[in-house]
């Protein structure tokens, strides 16, 4: 008879992980230029966090916990392999660097979710503009097209969306827009 309690827990690992998955592949494949290597860590990580999955708390921060045991991958696998990187394999200069990433990659993630919250703020035809040109890839040409402006106009209002939308980020997050 199956357990319930274990089949919820392999669903919520199996979500996480592949909501994550691009996130912890970059982190990984960052700080290991080797893609062999850094495939055999990215196999190691999910084993041993498969394994500590009853470790993590429901509503905490996924990624920074896969990262963290990813980084111990890497420590682990540099002391086991005895490799000569092109750069320092020193633990401390690994953490270093792992660290100011954990660092940008969270404010990107918070900068992504106030990029999320202005967008629904903007008028249905602004955001019509904004996936027409940056999530379909569509050129001025295009929009202006699919818009029924010219090119001129479209490129005009995409500036204004583009500046209104780093202004909203800008304050949502509490930094200078840029």
């Amino acid at each position: 008879m199956p357990d319930s309690d274990t089949d919820s827990n392999v669903e919520n690992y199996l979500e996480l992980l592949n909501s994550h998955e691009r996130v912890l592949s970059a982190y990984v494949h960052t700080l290991v230029h080797n893609h062999a290597d850094a495939e055999d860590i990215l196999q190691a990580s999910r084993l041993t966090m498969w394994k500590k999955f009853s470790d993590f708390e429901p509503g905490t921060n996924f990624v920074a916990w896969a990262r963290k045991i990813a980084l111990h991958q890497i420590l682990n696998y540099r002391r086991s392999q005895g490799r000569k990187p092109a750069f320092s394999s020193d633990p401390a200069f690994i953490e270093a660097i792992a660290g100011e990433i954990d660092r940008q990659c969270d404010q990107l993630t918070e900068r992504s979710e106030a990029l999320k919250k202005c967008l629904k703020k903007l008028p249905e035809a602004q955001r019509k503009m904004i996936l027409f040109r940056y999530y379909e890839g569509c050129d001025i040409a295009e929009v202006a097209s699919k818009t029924g402006r010219t090119e001129g106009a479209a490129y005009r209002l995409l500036s204004r969306i583009r500046k209104t939308l780093n202004e909203c980020v800008s304050q949502q997050t509490g930094t200078a827009a840029s």
